[in-house]
């Protein structure tokens, strides 16, 4: 069961992010995190004293150490003794951890961060690390040459072709242009092929960054936040780990999250979806059953900043800043990790009626 009971409803009502960069090599991932920190907890009033619990994801891959977390916690402040836990995943994830701690009801606030600095390495070497250690793993296939293979398969089966993924890179970063936090804004050429079919243009920026939100259960979060964004639904599934097993040109994984979060029994105004690609927006408008009518990535969407580990949360935590300003009414948010969409988040986040 994965729809919150009607007694127990919890909310996103604060975010915060940091201005996505391509490097940050002055910062530390402690210095990197803290404003971000300090910005999420004052925007409602609360001190480090006043959560419940504590969540957050990053990699170690990344960070090219062991337990590079518990570090971070030195930026949240691990002494008077905290409830805390993370999860070697996307934000989104750790935010699917909270919301589960409030719904036993051992937790009414909880605070979930994420960061990650790509600059230092090659992503698409790290990346590899996820994948099928026996058969596929040693043939160091690096995540842009399978974004390729699928949008290839998209092409071939007649889903798209390079023009239209041109086009959703272009709406996405010129969207990005009202964004200050994005690292890509406004007109981006293309380029040429980085791996065939996928030019420069298609594929996401390189770039460090942090984000953090607060959830709180009730009434707790009517006292914190005018407008609440609440968690109507929420559930996260995952594709087989073999490649060659799965049609690359669908994600059953998220049509059955998005079933099961809710998000088809009312329609929804916008949806922020965690497509580092351009041909993955071309996959879950798809699964997700999004017509023209629903804003798509109005913040520029992970084509216009892609801080691993942080841009699933991101994401959930603009469709629920459009919530707070009274932008959107009844918004979708997804996440993703692993190679192709394999694993795939959906929350459905709604507002009170004005």
């Amino acid at each position: 069961m994965t729809s919150a009971p009607r007694d127990r409803d919890i909310a996103l009502v604060a975010f915060a992010q940091t201005v996505h960069r391509r490097t940050s090599d002055e910062l530390s991932e402690v210095e990197m995190l803290m404003p971000v920190l300090h910005e999420v907890l004052d925007s409602t009033g609360l001190k480090t004293a006043d959560i419940d619990f504590t969540c957050s994801g990053s990699s170690d891959y990344l960070a090219g150490r062991a337990f590079s977390f518990t570090l971070a916690l030195d930026g949240v402040g691990a002494w008077p003794p905290i409830s805390e836990s993370h999860v070697e995943m996307d934000g989104a994830w750790a935010l699917y951890e909270a919301w589960t701690k409030l719904l036993t009801g051992d937790a009414d606030t909880a605070l979930v961060y994420a960061y990650g600095k790509s600059s230092p390495g090659s992503v698409r070497d790290v990346l590899t690390r996820q994948l099928d250690p026996y058969y596929v793993a040693p043939l160091w296939p690096d995540s842009v040459a399978l974004a390729a293979l699928q949008a290839q398969a998209l092409i071939d089966a007649g889903d798209t072709d390079e023009p239209a993924l041109a086009a959703v890179a272009s709406r996405n970063r010129a969207a990005a242009t009202s964004n200050p936090h994005a690292q890509l804004r406004g007109p981006v050429p293309q380029g040429d092929h980085l791996v065939h079919p996928l030019r420069t243009g298609d594929c996401p920026p390189i770039g460090d960054g942090a984000a953090a939100v607060i959830l709180a259960a009730g009434d707790r979060a009517r006292d914190l936040c005018a407008r609440p964004a609440w968690i109507r639904g929420i559930d996260h599934r995952i594709e087989a780990h073999g490649l060659g097993v799965r049609d690359l040109t669908d994600s059953p994984s998220t049509r059955l999250a998005a079933e099961r979060a809710g998000a088809f029994e009312r329609p929804v105004d916008t949806a922020e979806l965690h497509a580092p690609f351009t041909a993955q927006e071309i996959v879950l408008r798809k699964a997700l059953r999004l017509g023209e009518d629903v804003d798509v990535n109005p913040s520029g969407g992970a084509l216009a900043a892609n801080p691993i580990m942080a841009t699933g949360l991101i994401r959930v935590g603009e469709a629920a800043a459009r919530i707070h300003r009274g932008a959107s009414d009844r918004a979708l948010a997804h996440a993703t990790s692993g190679p192709c969409l394999q694993q795939n988040l959906v929350a459905v986040l709604e507002g009170e009626p004005r």
